[in-house]
């Protein structure tokens, strides 16, 4: 059961009434609002994601506001060395990305695949930050490495993990924004319930990252169904990303996947971006230049512009 007060006063009346009734309870601070989250009345249809507790959320990394725009993520899918990730740095801000990405902490397929330069990697993505201005997301996998986190200004919770309900509570903890990615094969609604614990934690600064999942569909590395967008959009109040390099596998078929991602609502592209792609270490069949990064961010900014407007 979640109750939340309209103000002080009601606060306290809530309070009382479950202290009287001696009903177990956890009150958080959301949004500037006192929520009270109790087990007593079963597990009920009110959700702290819902329209129905807010009409729509903004989330500030460092100077920018995810969910008014577009806001566009770019960089490698893992950090290679330090001269690599400055490099791609600098070229993905001249192309117009609002946030560095890369990988420091990898969780791959198989354990002899290129698993990341951990804690090293976080130090390169933060010089290129320095350098550049430009606000870091990266992927964190174990509460473990928290310590490392310090510097980054967004945490990525990656498809592997979006059921890791230990690392989930552990970052609804925490006041740092998340950018939290579906399963690969969860439901919309169960990406919707995993972004409940961060919130239910008392940590509003959530970002949904839709990146596709796993259907009997071959063509493309995972199925992007931009259904989900349009059902995420419609169903909660948190900003949505889109990562259209995941879902297709092909460098050749992000651009269209991010423009119909926009054209489906999404509030933020997270793409994957190197300067020489085919000799990237992970990932390198998705990857695109950053000329095709500044084509692509050019189109989704005009299209997004379009679908903003009154008509």
């Amino acid at each position: 059961m979640i109750v939340i007060a309209k103000d002080d006063n009601d606060r306290k009346m809530i309070q009382e009434d479950m202290e009287k009734s001696g009903s177990e309870y956890r009150m958080i601070r959301l949004y500037d609002s006192y929520v009270f989250i109790s087990p007593v009345g079963g597990e009920g249809d009110e959700r702290l994601y819902s329209k129905k507790f807010r009409d729509r959320s903004i989330v500030e990394v460092s100077d920018l506001r995810i969910g008014e725009g577009l806001t566009v993520a770019a960089g490698p899918c893992s950090v290679e060395n330090e001269e690599m990730i400055l490099d791609i740095a600098r070229s993905v801000k001249a192309a117009g990305a609002d946030m560095i990405r890369g990988g420091a902490f990898k969780p791959r397929t198989s354990p002899y695949s290129f698993q990341g330069l951990a804690e090293r990697g976080i130090k390169y993505l933060v010089e290129a930050k320095e350098e550049t201005g430009l606000p870091i997301v990266t992927e964190i996998m174990n509460p473990e490495y928290y310590r490392y986190f310090d510097d980054v200004d967004m945490l990525q919770v990656g498809s592997r993990n979006a059921q890791n309900f230990d690392l989930l509570r552990f970052l609804g903890k925490q006041k740092k924004p998340v950018l939290l990615k579906n399963g690969m094969g969860n439901t919309a609604k169960e990406w919707l319930e995993t972004a409940e614990y961060i919130l239910s934690g008392g940590n509003g600064n959530v970002v949904i990252c839709y990146r596709g999942v796993r259907g009997i569909e071959n063509s493309t590395r995972f199925t992007m169904n931009v259904g989900s967008i349009i059902y995420a959009k419609s169903e909660t109040h948190l900003p949505v990303c889109a990562d259209p390099s995941h879902a297709s596998g092909r460098r050749d078929f992000v651009e269209s996947m991010a423009l119909a991602s926009v054209a489906a609502g999404a509030d933020m592209l997270e793409i994957e971006v190197h300067n020489d792609p085919d000799r990237a270490l992970s990932d390198a069949e998705q990857q695109i230049t950053p000329v095709d990064l500044k084509r692509i961010i050019g189109k989704a900014r005009a299209l997004k512009k379009v679908l903003s407007q009154k008509m």
